[in-house]
Order: structure tokens, then C-alpha cells, then sequence
């Protein structure tokens, strides 16, 4: 199978980017591209819950176009460069890592076992101590939360408490909660992403507390 297509995307975007290309897009920087970005992911996001496969296709295209347009930049960097090419080998490299139940000789018996390994793989090769560590905390908050739950389940620590009145154990009844306490937060002018990143923030810290003591 050919790929010369991203061959290609490469060299209109080292184009558009140099001397005599586009004013615009010289202009950009990481900083810059970061609500594109975000932007691109979300709009992917309403493809795929829609089932609209061209707008599927197209949206993917937008955020391919972030991966190089951020990388063309990279290339610039006087300090430590890297390109679009050295951004796809990592991930080779990473992919064949942490799937040695393919490329090497370990065995696994479901697909929990391989996120549990792929866990394990990461926190080995990034030296981290913290079951937190490398949960971004500029994601949303709910996604915050429910990693960090998930780390520190997987790290056997303690995770919050379950609400004293019964939920149906299912999505449409936990999406009705959810909406339900939403709309009385908003009542009482309170900000919901906002106070679930601050407790979110606070559990972290007390995981780390946790796991100090």
C-alpha cells in the first residue's frame, strides 16, 4: 500500500510555511494552533456519533493537518528539532513496545490485561513514582477525574466514596444524574467543570499524600 499522499501533505506544508509561502500560516505557532487542534478533535467527535463517514474522513484530514502543521514548526526549533517523520517513529517504536503480547513472547488473556500491561509499560519507560503522574490536568474535568480514579484503583489506593442513594449501574441513568445535578448547579450559580476540577485537583494531591505516608 502507497502512502505517497503524506509524502506530499509534507511538502505543501514545508511550502505554505517557508519563505514566499502563506503569511498566515508562517505566523502560527504551537501556541497559536492549539484551539484548531482541540477544535478538530471535537468536530471528529460529532462525526463519529452522527456515522457521517465523509465528515469522518474530513475531520481525520483536519487533524492530520495539526500533527504536520505542529511538526513543520518543530523543525525550526533551534534547540532540539524534530520533524513529521521523527514523530511517526516514536510512535512505531512506542506501538511495538507496548504490545509484546504481538511482537514479543507475552501472553495475555483479554483486553484488560493489555491495558493493565500497557500501564505498566508506560510508567516504566517514563520513571514515574506517582500513580498521578502523567495525567494532564488541563483536560476537561469529568476526563480528569475518572483517570486519576482509574489510577488509583489500578495502584490500589483509595478512590472517593459512592453516593448514599442508589444509581442504576448503566449510562442512561448515570447520564440523567449527571445532567440532573448539572442543571441544579447551574441553578445556584455554581460552575460544575469548575468544581469538579478543584476536587478533582484535591484528590490528586491527596493520592500523592497517600502514597508518601
Amino acid at each position: 500500500m502507497a502512502y505517497e499522499n503524506l509524502a506530499r501533505l509534507a511538502q505543501v506544508m514545508d511550502k505554505l510555511r517557508s519563505p514566499g509561502g502563506c503569511p498566515w500560516d508562517s505566523e502560527q505557532s504551537h501556541q497559536s494552533l492549539l484551539k484548531y487542534l482541540l477544535e478538530e478533535v471535537y468536530e471528529f467527535i460529532e462525526a463519529v456519533e452522527t456515522g457521517n463517514r465523509d465528515d469522518m474522513r474530513e475531520e481525520l484530514g483536519d487533524i492530520l493537518l495539526q500533527v504536520y502543521f505542529h511538526s513543520r514548526i518543530a523543525e525550526e526549533d533551534r534547540e532540539k528539532p524534530f520533524s513529521v517523520d521523527d514523530v511517526a517513529k516514536g510512535v512505531i517504536e512506542k506501538l511495538i513496545s507496548r504490545h509484546p503480547h504481538v511482537f514479543s513472547d507475552t501472553e495475555v488473556n483479554s483486553s484488560s490485561e493489555v491495558l493493565e500491561n500497557w500501564e505498566e509499560i508506560k510508567r516504566k519507560e517514563k520513571s514515574r513514582k506517582k500513580a498521578h503522574d502523567g495525567v494532564p490536568s488541563g483536560q476537561p474535568a469529568l476526563s480528569l477525574a475518572s483517570k486519576l480514579i482509574y489510577r488509583a484503583s489500578k495502584n490500589e489506593l483509595s478512590t472517593p466514596e459512592h453516593p448514599a442513594h442508589n444509581i442504576e449501574a448503566n449510562e442512561n441513568a448515570l447520564g440523567d444524574q449527571l445532567l440532573s445535578l448539572i442543571s441544579w448547579a447551574m441553578a445556584n450559580n455554581l460552575d460544575p467543570e469548575a468544581a469538579l476540577r478543584k476536587a478533582a485537583l484535591k484528590y490528586r494531591d491527596a493520592m500523592g499524600q497517600e502514597e508518601s505516608d
